[in-house]
């Protein structure tokens, strides 16, 4: 079975691959598509330490292939879009509707797969750079047939947390503003999430000015390539800036560019002993920061709305997919993704 596995040094593509069997609770998913979110190259580059070896991917879509005692939900040969959330669903947390904040969804990777008789990790529960990937059964959404997969693989993750972050953290609401920092593949959801919401003032922000076109495309109404030209479009600040780039200079950006009751959402991923600073008054006036852990999603419903959303010509999935490559070609992928050339590389299998 191939798969792309860092081994704690570097990455690369391998053919001797193997998987368990689905247990109970369990779905056993032969992957058709997974995008190269920046959080994979993160564990390469070190800046989200995991242990190694371990195979990497976590944005994925396939068809069931097997299901383990227990589950009824989905069954072989249904269309699925995978979630990393491997909450318990018994917690007081995830009683509450908050399953992004289930402890037993958090820091226990398991070893469902083997290389030379030696166990190999999974990645956020989902290891989607596989040929096939045993998952929680909570963590397979089943979609409608007629969703490309290429396409729907990208719910799993950009989707769900640059909407989520709109829709269920900062719950945007209607004639807001909005200003959005850095337009890769979580900014571009959070711009269409935002014009989901109804913002009636969408402005994106990124270094690269090539980057215009597919954030107008998604829904901003504004586009800068500094943070410097904000407050000439938004001259008391913005309802809502998100940061999506993880950059500490970015965070106090947002912080500063803020109107009255303002929030900035953190979405980009600093290195963990990262450290921002900020000026303590100017959170008075009831500003606020909000820390957003994948969209705080409920992935069964929300990815089954997002499918619906997409149906509907809603929301844009086909049009985030910049390229597919196939699984050997991983390493042409990472580096156009490095580069910015892609705003979603899709892994195709």
């Amino acid at each position: 079975m191939r798969g792309v596995v860092f081994d704690g040094e570097r990455a690369e593509v391998v053919d001797d691959l193997a998987v368990r069997d689905p247990g109970p609770g369990e779905v056993l998913v032969a992957v058709a598509a997974a995008g190269l979110c920046h959080s994979d190259l993160s564990v390469v580059d070190g800046t989200i330490p995991f242990p190694a070896p371990v195979v990497l991917g976590h944005e994925g879509a396939g068809v069931v292939e097997a299901v383990g005692a227990g589950v009824t939900h989905v069954r072989p040969g249904d269309h699925v879009a995978l979630s990393t959330l491997a909450n318990c669903g018994a917690c007081a947390d995830c009683d509450r509707g908050r399953p992004t904040m289930c402890r037993r969804a958090i820091g226990r990777p398991g070893r469902p797969f083997t290389r030379v008789g030696r166990p190999v990790y999974q990645f956020a529960s989902n290891s989607a750079f596989a040929d096939r990937t045993v998952v929680k059964a909570v963590q397979a959404v089943r979609i409608p047939d007629d969703v490309p997969l290429p396409s729907a693989a990208l719910i799993g993750c950009g989707v769900l947390t640059g909407v989520g972050a709109v829709l269920n953290r900062a719950r945007v609401g209607h004639g807001e503003s909005v200003v959005v920092i850095g337009t890769g593949g979580i900014g571009l959801n959070v711009i269409q999430g935002a014009r989901i919401a109804g913002a009636l003032r969408i402005v994106a922000v990124d270094a690269n000015p090539a980057k215009e076109a597919m954030a107008r495309r998604f829904g901003a109404t504004d586009f800068l390539t500094s943070t410097d030209g904000v407050r000439e479009l938004l001259p008391t600040g913005a309802d809502h800036v998100f940061e999506c780039v993880g950059r500490v200079e970015l965070i106090r950006a947002a912080v500063d560019l803020l109107d009255r009751h303002g929030q900035a959402v953190l979405l980009g991923v600093p290195p963990a002993t990262a450290e921002a600073s900020f000026l303590v008054s100017s959170l008075y006036l009831d500003k606020s920061i909000l820390g957003c852990r994948y969209g705080s999603s409920r992935p069964q419903r929300d990815i089954a709305r997002y499918a619906e959303l997409y149906r509907a010509g809603r929301l844009l999935l086909d049009e985030l997919v910049t390229q597919t490559y196939p699984v050997e070609d991983f390493a042409k992928a990472a580096a156009d993704a490095e580069a910015g050339r892609v705003a979603r590389a899709v892994l195709t299998f």
